[in-house]
């Protein structure tokens, strides 16, 4: 019996090394000349990019089995009791859309962005589970898309937070790169944007606090406070960030995932302040209090860096972490009228003007 159980531990190991090292899903690793480079980043230490202040995501073993089990616990409220119906958008209204500023949401943090004439991509994570094997995440909430990606227009850039799977998904970039001319990413991304047959010369890889012209746009990397990795080997080997996108009439702001901490003021005391801002606002636990917001923190996140108007995100979508679905919404929508934030809270598919719907009133849509 013990040499039975023994045969079947080294067998579940080898097919864990195999199914690690042959699944594209994983994305690719740096080179030495590659590490150098990024060793000239003031965040960049030992072969790893680190937050300001050291801070980082640590769990003892205890409790990173206690995340895999938030993630497969059965519990009633974490996810919808029906699918989420979503908004869909016509794919000609899109192609031939030229006016004023605006954005549809795909649910958690994925956006279509039109700006001055330009379409840009933000986290485009268009999978049915965040999980680099279906049977290792749980699904999406809601069984469609507002718009397929095959239906999708020429996308000019595709702006990337981090590399984790509700981030980067590499069945979206399969099905996205051919019809992407640029793809904006902190450093090291790009290792898994190349493995995927994305070719170098459409990669721009920035640090934190540089910026790049883009047409009319300006695109500045900002801080973030998070971790990066997509195995079990590869933690904090590519950088993550935040996003701001500037043009001539307005100042955007994406905090892609983040813990609260001083950056968001800095941020604001040096850009702001932005016309609106998607605030990352879900999946947080107390087992990772230092990388993800709480809903009152977000709140308070959206004061520091100035914003006009904030939109919740990272939600909505999918189940990774115990609370219930709504917590986040309900939650930051009592705190932000403690604090008078503006807030914005669409449909899934919804479009959503810049500077418009300024005194209508929040629907909730999710009690439905």
């Amino acid at each position: 019996m013990s040499y039975i159980i023994l045969s079947l531990i080294i067998l579940l190991i080898i097919i864990g090394v195999l199914f690690i090292n042959l699944s594209p899903q994983f994305g690719g690793l740096a080179s030495k000349q590659q590490q150098e480079l990024f060793s000239k980043s003031k965040h960049y230490k030992d072969g790893k990019f680190l937050n300001n202040g050291g801070v980082k995501m640590e769990m003892s073993l205890k409790d990173s089995f206690k995340a895999m089990w938030i993630l497969f616990k059965s519990n009633s409220k974490a996810e919808p009791n029906k699918n989420i119906a979503v908004q869909k958008v016509d794919s000609i209204s899109i192609a031939n859309y030229n006016s004023k500023t605006r954005f549809i949401w795909f649910g958690h943090s994925t956006f279509l962005l039109q700006i001055k004439g330009k379409n840009l991509l933000i986290d485009p994570m268009f999978g049915d589970v965040p999980a680099p094997n279906p049977l290792l995440g749980n699904k999406r909430f809601s069984n469609e898309l507002p718009i397929e990606i095959e239906k999708l227009p020429s996308i000019d850039a595709v702006l990337i937070t981090h590399d984790h799977y509700d981030h980067l998904d590499y069945e979206s970039i399969q099905k996205l790169k051919g019809k992407v001319k640029l793809f904006f990413t902190p450093l090291g991304i790009g290792i898994h944007l190349l493995k995927w047959g994305v070719e170098k010369e459409r990669i721009i890889e920035l640090d934190w606090w540089q910026e790049i012209k883009f047409d009319d746009l300006t695109i500045r990397c900002t801080p973030a406070q998070h971790f990066s990795g997509r195995g079990i080997s590869d933690r904090e080997k590519t950088l993550w960030c935040s996003w701001i996108i500037q043009s001539a009439d307005e100042n955007l702001f994406f905090s892609g995932d983040s813990g609260y901490a001083s950056h968001f003021k800095e941020i604001g005391e040096q850009y702001g302040p932005f016309d609106f801002a998607f605030m990352e606002c879900g999946q947080y636990n107390n087992l990772w209090p230092l990388v993800h917001m709480l809903p009152e923190e977000t709140a308070q996140a959206g004061l520091d860096i100035k914003a006009k108007k904030m939109m919740p995100i990272h939600w909505g979508a999918f189940k990774l972490a115990s609370h219930s679905w709504t917590e986040p919404v309900e939650r930051i929508s009592k705190k932000a009228k403690e604090l008078n934030v503006d807030l914005v809270i669409p449909k899934i598919g919804e479009i959503i003007e810049i500077g418009l719907n300024d005194s209508e009133e929040i629907y909730p849509w999710w009690r439905n």
